[in-house]
């Protein structure tokens, strides 16, 4: 970690200086590395979760909609591959970081970021939650079995933990980013000694909810990175010691797994966080910073941007719509006259790309219509007070957790849908 200390916006494309308090940042295009990755690992997303979902019809007709992924051995292994949101965090910081100090520099206060970050974040999320307790409770009106309703329910609220520390992690960005300017090492020493102390109390205690404190510490450390990332400080490093830092901090988390002191199933290890989040975080950035020249080269294509940009511009509003769409799609599967494999058959593995192409092309439908009512309800921006942003945040966080904790039922979704509804209201600050 010491050799690397000195998903969702522009960034500079070289080099950055380190910035002042109180100064304005150089003027630098997007970097189309970043933009690039972001889409990419959004995707990821998308695709593991439409992999995780298993329909199929019990012996006695009885609909099944489960975890196709749960019980399959070849799982572990493959989240070596798709667990990608330590480098979403990564990513993340970096653009949070070039927003707020250019914000900063042109005079805005922390109040406006963070009710601007509340408004982009909570509009999409609004509409898909508000649209998801609506789908419940009509499902339970017309009497589909309570179980399906619940597990339902629970699938959808799953990705959603995302966004409440997302919400989070972008209030504290303006006191973040001023700790990193004037304390860094000891910022990123003082959140990694967290980290490790949570898993260590937890792993000698047993008990699983200390690990949720690492919901702050994992997450947070990894925004750091990436505000390293964004300043430039970083950059000196050569690309065969960021090779070495990669292969160092996979032998490290090799060693966890081998103790018994982290799950090989990386996807585990993210409820709750666990410190081997943190070095497949620090590898992934290594590796992204070594390609960062090609990943480049590749973004700046005329079509790679044209659909890159497509992407980010709906980032949110795809991550919080998928999940929807995703289990209505398997709702249609149930009640068509279909026959469906039982998952992880080989019949289920073969109809998994015409699966994952329905998906895209669902989530893509779903995205660009809901994505024009989202545009018409902008709101220019208007200050709003510290203390205004800061309530909203925390509204917003207070309705997903609700959502997290009570999704398997339409009431915990209605509840969530009015906080997240009031912390949105909240952040638009009204022309008097």
């Amino acid at each position: 970690m010491a050799l690397l200390t000195p998903v969702l916006a522009p960034a500079p494309a070289g080099p950055a200086p380190t910035v002042v308090p109180g100064s304005a940042p150089a003027k630098a295009a997007r970097d189309t590395a970043v933009d690039g990755v972001r889409a990419i690992l959004l995707g990821v997303v998308v695709l593991l979760h439409s992999l995780m979902v298993g329909v199929s019809v019990a012996s006695d007709g009885s609909p099944i909609l489960r975890n196709a992924m749960e019980g399959w051995d070849g799982f572990a292994p493959l989240t070596w591959i798709l667990q990608i949101m330590p480098l979403f965090f990564v990513l993340g910081g970096f653009a949070s970081y070039t927003q707020w100090t250019r914000q900063r520099a042109k005079g805005a206060t922390a109040g406006d970021y963070v009710a601007g970050r509340m408004r982009r974040l909570l509009l999409p999320a609004s509409g898909a939650i508000l649209a998801t307790a609506v789908v419940l409770a009509g499902l339970v009106v017309a009497g589909v079995p309570a179980d399906i309703v619940a597990t339902a329910g629970f699938r959808i609220s799953q990705p959603l933990w995302f966004l409440g520390v997302y919400l989070g992690c972008s209030a504290l960005v303006p006191v973040m980013v001023r700790l990193h300017e004037r304390h860094r090492i000891l910022t990123v020493a003082a959140l990694a000694a967290g980290v490790v102390t949570v898993d260590i109390v937890r792993g000698a205690t047993g008990v699983t909810a200390i690990g949720l404190l690492n919901m702050v510490f994992v997450w947070l450390l990894l925004q750091q990175l990436g505000f390293a990332v964004a300043d430039g400080s970083l950059d000196r490093i050569r690309r065969a010691s960021l090779s070495v830092i990669a292969a160092s901090a996979v032998v490290v988390a090799g060693v966890l797994i081998l103790t018994g002191a982290a799950p090989a199933d990386l996807i585990t290890a993210l409820n709750p966080p666990m410190a081997i989040l943190v070095l497949v975080g620090v590898a992934q950035t290594a590796l992204f910073l070594a390609l960062r020249p090609r990943l480049r080269a590749w973004a700046a294509g005329p079509r790679t941007a044209a659909a890159v940009g497509w992407i980010n511009a709906r980032a949110m509003t795809i991550y919080s719509w998928h999940m929807l769409v995703v289990v209505a799609l398997a709702g249609a599967l149930l009640l068509s006259p279909l026959t469906l494999p039982v998952p992880l058959s080989a019949g289920w593995w073969a109809s998994r790309p015409l699966w994952f192409a329905a998906v895209l092309v669902a989530v893509a439908l779903v995205v660009a219509r809901t994505g024009r009512r989202e545009a018409a309800r902008e709101t220019p921006s208007i200050p709003v007070g510290t203390g205004r942003a800061t309530t909203s945040a925390l509204l917003g966080t207070a309705g997903v957790v609700t959502i997290l904790a009570a999704g398997s039922s339409p009431s915990g979704w209605v509840l969530g849908a009015v906080l997240v509804t009031v912390a949105l209201r909240l952040a638009r600050a009204v022309r008097r």
